[in-house]
Order: C-alpha cells, then sequence, then structure tokens
C-alpha cells in the first residue's frame, strides 16, 4: 500500500446550486452478523455482507450513500465559494515534475492546469526545444500515465498508461526521434502495490520488466506473484520469456535500475511492503544474481559509476552506502552520519546524499573517494527535495525542490564550483508571502518528541480556537515532507491554520522511527499523533471545538483509530481511502497481503492481539459521541479495498450519539487517488475543505 499519498485526498465534490435541507438520518444499514474467533477472542462481523460490490443490495447502498452524502455536502453554506477559490489557487503556470537524464536529453512530465493529465516531454539538455512525445488529454482524462524509461542513448522511450485509477499498467513504447510508437504493447505490467519496472537491454533491442500473469479460461487476473519478464523489440509480448521471480514471492515487488552504459542491471526485490529488499545484479547471462539478502536491510541504490551505492540500515538506523561491484562483491563507502539517508546520486566522479531529520531535508555532496565536499546551497528548512538527475561523468546535477510556501523549483547545481542555479519555477496563483510557518513539538506516551509544523496566515495567533486541519501518515517508511500548500491558501486566507507531524511509521529520522511503528508496536503512530494534536491545544492554536484531522490510505488508518482512540479530541475527520477493518486486511480479493510486512499477518497471535486492540472498525462503541467524519473511497481502488470505508462507515453511522454527520463517498470511476484528473483533484480538495469549514467554524 505504499504509495506517497497527496495531503488533497481524491475524493468527488457533490456541490448542490442551492443550499438545501441534508437527509436527517443516514441510509439504514441491515446488520447479518459472522461471527469468528481472533487470538482467542469472538469477533462479530455483522456489516461483511457489504464486501461484495457485485451484490444488488450492496450497489443500491452504496447509491444510498452517495445520496446522503450529497444533500449533506450541498447545504454546506461555503462550498460554492471555497470551490471558486480552490480551482483558482490550483491554476498555476505549467508545472514540470519527475525528470530523467539519457543519452544528453531531458525526459520530464510537464502539465498546464487545468489540462486533465500531465504530458511527457523531451528535450535536448540543457537548451533544446521541448518536444510533446505522449499526451493523453484528448479523452475523458481518466487515462494517466504510470511511470517512463527512457533507452540507455535516448533513442526510445518505453512508458506506461492505466484506466480510471485501476493502476493496472500497460507499456507503450515509441521512437524519440520521430514520434511514432512501435507495435510493441505489454499488458499486465504491473499496478497498484506492485510497482511498474523497467529496464532497457545494452543494446536498446529488448527490455526487462515486471508483469503479472495474463487472465485465461477460468483464472482471472490476479495482482499477485509478479515477475520480470524479458520482451524483445519487435516480437509479440506473448513470446516473453521469464528473467526472474516465478515463484520468488506471493506479494513481490521489484525495482529495477540499468546502469550508465546499461550493461549490468541492479534488481531490488522485496516481498511486500514496507519491508527490506534483497539487492541483484544481472548475471551476463539472462538472470540475476543476488549479492545482498535482507540482512543488510537495504531500502535505496544508486548507480555510482560502475558500482551500485546501496543505502544499508543494518547497524545504522539512519543509513550507510555500501558499494557493490560487477563481481557481487561488497566494500563500505560512507558511515552513519548526522540525518537520515533518502536518496543518493552520482555527480561527477563522486555523488550527492540527499537526507532529512523530520520536516528538514538537505544535500550533501561527496568526491570519489567519499570524502564531504560541501552543503548542497539550498534553503535551510521549509524545503524538500525531490528528485536529482544526473548523467555519468557530468559534474552538474538538476535537483529539484519544493516547500511550504515554494512551489516547484528546479535548480543546477555544479559539482565543481558550488553554485546553484534556479532554471525553472512554477508561478503560483497567488501571493504567499504572508504566510508563516512555526514549529511546536508533542511529546508522545513513550517520551518520544514530534515535531508539528503550524502553518497560518501572518496576523493569524493562537488564540485557542482557531480552525486547525491537522495531517500525517505515520507508516510503509513513507515521510511527512514540506510540500506546497497551493489551494491550501482558502483555508489560511479565512482564518485557518494546517498542520502537518512527523510520527513514526516515516523515516524521517531513519529506519528505526519507521520500524517504531510496525506490527505490534503500531500504537505508537496513534499515540504520536494524539501528542501531535494535543501540542496544538497546549500552544493555544485550537481547542477540541475547532480541531479537524485529515489523513488517507495508512493515514486513513490513522485517522480510524484517532476517532475512536480519543473521540472527545477531534470536531471533524476526513479520512480517503483507509484501512479500518485490520485483522481482514489480508483478504485475498484486497492487496492487504502486500501489507503483511508492514502490519503483520493476523495468524501470528500477538499482532492479531494488537489488531484488534487498534482496529477502527472493532474499537467502534455503540452510544459514543463520535466527532463528524467523512469517508471518501474509489471502486477501482487496487491498494486498499472499497469495502474497508463502507464497513466503518455503516458501524459509525449506527454507533454515533453526538447528532454530527457520518458521510461516506465512492467514486464509481476512480481508485486510490493515483493518476486522477486535474477535475478530481481539485474536486477533492473542494469537498475536504467544505466539509471542515462547516463543521470547524472556519470564518466567511
Amino acid at each position: 500500500m505504499r504509495v506517497l499519498v497527496p495531503r488533497l485526498l481524491a475524493a468527488s465534490l457533490f456541490l448542490a446550486a442551492s443550499a438545501q435541507a441534508a437527509t436527517p438520518a443516514p441510509p439504514p444499514t441491515p446488520k447479518r452478523v459472522v461471527s469468528e474467533t481472533l487470538a482467542g477472542q469472538p469477533v462479530n462481523d455483522p456489516y461483511r455482507w457489504l464486501e461484495n460490490p457485485e451484490a444488488a443490495d450492496v450497489k443500491q447502498w452504496i447509491d444510498a450513500q452517495n445520496a446522503y452524502t450529497e444533500a449533506a455536502i450541498g447545504a454546506m453554506p461555503l462550498g460554492k465559494a471555497l470551490s471558486s477559490r480552490i480551482r483558482e489557487l490550483s491554476i498555476t503556470s505549467t508545472t514540470r515534475s519527475s525528470p530523467t537524464l539519457a543519452g544528453g536529453t531531458l525526459f520530464y512530465f510537464e502539465n498546464t492546469p487545468p489540462q486533465p493529465q500531465p504530458v511527457l516531454v523531451a528535450k535536448a539538455w540543457p537548451d533544446g526545444a521541448t518536444r510533446t512525445l505522449v499526451d493523453l488529454n484528448k479523452g475523458d482524462g481518466n487515462t494517466a500515465i504510470t511511470a517512463y524509461w527512457p533507452s540507455p542513448s535516448g533513442r526510445y522511450l518505453a512508458y506506461g498508461t492505466a484506466e480510471g485509477g485501476s493502476e493496472l499498467t500497460t507499456i507503450h513504447i515509441l521512437d524519440t526521434r520521430t514520434g511514432k510508437p512501435l507495435d510493441d504493447v505489454l499488458p499486465f505490467a504491473g499496478g497498484g502495490t506492485t510497482p511498474q519496472a523497467l529496464a532497457w537491454d545494452a543494446d536498446e533491442k529488448g527490455v526487462t520488466y515486471a508483469r503479472f500473469d495474463a487472465p485465461s479460461d477460468g483464472k482471472p487476473l490476479r495482482e499477485f506473484d509478479a515477475y520480470l519478464a524479458h520482451h524483445i523489440i519487435g516480437q509479440p509480448a506473448a513470446k516473453d520469456t521469464v528473467a526472474f521471480g516465478k515463484g520468488y514471492s506471493h506479494v513481490a515487488e521489484y525495482i529495477l535500475k540499468e546502469s550508465a552504459d546499461g550493461k549490468t542491471t541492479a534488481l531490488l526485490a522485496n516481498e511486500g511492503d514496507g519491508g527490506p529488499a534483497e539487492v541483484y545484479l544481472s548475471d551476463g547471462k539472462g538472470g540475476f544474481k543476488r549479492v545482498l539478502g535482507h540482512e543488510a536491510d537495504a531500502r535505496e541504490a544508486s548507480w555510482v559509476g560502475d558500482k551500485l551505492y546501496v543505502v544499508s540500515f543494518a547497524g545504522a538506523p539512519q543509513g550507510r552506502i555500501v558499494a557493490v561491484g560487477a563481481n557481487g562483491k561488497a566494500a563500505d563507502v560512507l558511515p552513519e552520519g548526522k540525518g537520515a539517508i533518502q536518496h543518493v546520486t552520482a555527480l561527477g566522479d563522486g555523488f550527492l546524499v540527499v537526507r532529512s531529520a523530520g520536516p528538514d531535508w538537505w544535500a550533501d555532496q561527496y568526491d570519489g573517494k567519499a570524502t564531504f565536499v560541501r552543503r548542497v546551497p539550498l534553503p535551510a528548512t521549509g524545503i524538500a527535495i525531490g528528485g536529482v538527475a544526473a548523467e555519468k561523468g557530468q559534474a552538474k546535477a538538476l535537483i529539484t525542490y519544493a516547500g511550504w510556501t515554494q512551489p516547484t523549483h528546479w535548480a543546477e547545481y555544479d559539482g565543481n564550483s558550488g553554485s546553484l542555479k534556479t532554471i525553472f519555477e512554477v508561478k503560483p496563483a497567488a501571493d504567499y508571502s504572508k504566510v508563516r510557518v512555526t514549529r511546536v513539538e508533542g511529546t508522545s506516551k513513550d517520551g518520544s518528541r514530534i515535531p508539528v509544523t503550524v502553518i497560518a496566515m501572518d496576523g493569524t495567533t493562537p488564540n485557542g480556537k482557531r480552525p486547525t486541519i491537522l495531517y500525517s501518515y505515520g507508516g510503509f517508511g513513507i515521510p511527512v515532507t514540506p510540500g506546497f500548500i497551493g489551494a491550501n491558501l482558502a483555508w489560511l486566507e479565512r482564518g485557518g491554520v494546517l498542520a502537518y507531524a512527523n510520527i513514526r511509521g516515516g523515516n524521517e529520522f531513519g529506519e528505526a522511527w519507521h520500524e517504531q511503528g510496525q506490527k505490534t508496536r503500531k500504537q505508537n503512530v496513534f499515540d504520536d499523533f494524539y501528542a501531535a494534536s494535543q501540542a496544538l491545544i497546549d500552544t493555544k492554536w485550537t481547542d477540541t471545538k475547532h480541531l479537524g484531522i485529515l489523513g488517507g490510505s495508512n493515514g486513513g488508518l490513522l485517522m480510524g483509530a484517532a476517532l475512536t482512540q480519543h473521540p472527545e479530541q477531534y470536531r471533524a475527520v476526513v479520512g480517503a481511502v483507509g484501512i479500518y477493518d485490520v485483522p481482514r486486511h489480508e483478504t485475498a480479493f484486497a492487496n492487504g497481503p502486500y501489507n503483511v510486512s508492514e502490519y503483520g499477518s493476523v495468524s501470528d497471535p500477538a499482532v492479531a492481539k494488537a489488531m484488534l486492540a487498534y482496529s477502527p472498525l472493532h474499537n467502534v462503541k455503540k452510544g459514543t459521541k463520535y466527532p463528524a467524519v467523512l469517508l471518501t473511497t474509489g471502486a477501482n481502488d487496487p491498494r486498499v479495498a472499497p469495502w474497508q470505508s463502507r464497513k466503518f462507515a455503516a458501524a459509525l453511522q449506527d454507533a454515533s450519539t453526538s447528532g454530527q454527520p457520518v458521510l461516506l463517498l465512492t467514486r464509481m470511476n476512480a481508485g486510490h487517488g493515483i493518476g486522477a484528473p486535474f477535475s478530481q483533484r481539485v474536486g477533492n480538495q473542494a469537498l475536504s475543505m467544505t466539509f471542515f469549514a462547516t463543521e470547524l467554524g472556519l470564518g466567511e
């Protein structure tokens, strides 16, 4: 389920033309109890029937819930004004993302709002004219480019597409000189929890890529048991051969990284999400040889010269770097230092290391002997570093970064002189110079200190009752990073406050910070979040009547645990595409088995006991005054089963005595939020902000 979840969660906007009375009560949900025993405890599940999306009564229930939510949101008074302002703020200048250099050509995504989807472009680096290679905006905007991979010389480009939020990828290949597609089409090429992966052969006559078995008579498509296949350009995909992974793992995930000369391909192979990778190198015979096992606790790797630089956390909670040669022998390069290693990238005869410590990010340069050269002169705080693009032997790198009040910047860094030159920046639709960023700190139950970034307009001071939205994620080693607040300015302009917490489960402080939020220690995540919320109250930014919380995916689980463990702490909750019935996350018709490495397995009695203790669905208590809740999901979600949201909404609607709404919205042509078109992204933000504005009392 690992995914960089947008702060503005994928949902849909239903705003009535004029205010109307909200439906007085949610649609009824029958109880059909299924009983079982978990970890020695009897467990009753009255809503298991909601797991079947094909059942007529489930479809009717979904329609009724959507109508109920539409009526409730339509009656909220600020909806029209906020929707208009959010759309206005979202239409920035052209944006760029995901740069890659190959053969002297820079490839990247370019998007001009309100264009539904980014287009894939190329230009001779650094000063060539921009050429559009792939543009999928001619249809309804629901087809997205999932990833792309230029060949070593830049002559060819492979790219993946997926429909309707499903993320199930089909790979296409085109000739970048002519812009014409080749006949090669590679279906079932990963998607959802299994990421797309592809590496080119050195002679550019073939590719190795991740895929699932094609469906056949009596055997439907299953997004499990991914393997690596080799495809020869010009041949049908049916003739592709297995290169690696048949029988490797039911929940295999792969990352492929080809060396600069294309002669050696590195493979990082994971068994599920959130765990360490095994490292393999191509053996020159069409296969792969393992060079590092799980004991290395490898999480990241990049080619530097003719060696693979692997970030290992074995005995090094903040990470260290080891180099693996083509012969498979490993040698230490860089010991653990200050800050958690996030990325390593080649630069000249040395390399760059991107590090973090909570919400602070920076990049350090090292020479070919791993001697520290200098810190890259980026802003010292308030930004996160995205991609770093460089080519073998070149002393210049393209560094992308953004911050709370800074939209995307691209800067050319010269490793010889140490100079940094901005070459591209997004022009925002408003003035962000009056936005102020401060920090407070919470203390978790076990004494861990939790940084909380607080964002408000200049002049918005703590008065004990500011409408405040607190966001976090807390899992899979995914950090909460400084990101441009963008259209969230609409919240700040009306006197609202935004807050972002660096809780455990992420890797902001290294792998130990992540591990302390896994499996039987998952409760630390929820304790950290509660501490962050209490810090906002203790520092007089807000109170329990004006505090809202927001999260999606694993952060949706966080929302469910937060509101069931401390219902009195929050006034409003928005949870998107979340897991709420944790013991059933492993069911075969959802991708939950990929999450076992993060959550553990219900087959382990200790893990099952811990799950039942925090699982939101199992801790809903009849007669409790729960806060106002908005849950959103997508019918095509390949990462988290939509029934998770259905069951939790039904339980809360039945149990709550607060009189506050419990709303569920299911978007029928959407998934987990990956590749959502512009209109969905804007609609989501307007939906969430309208809900929070009404429930938290945001000013007119």
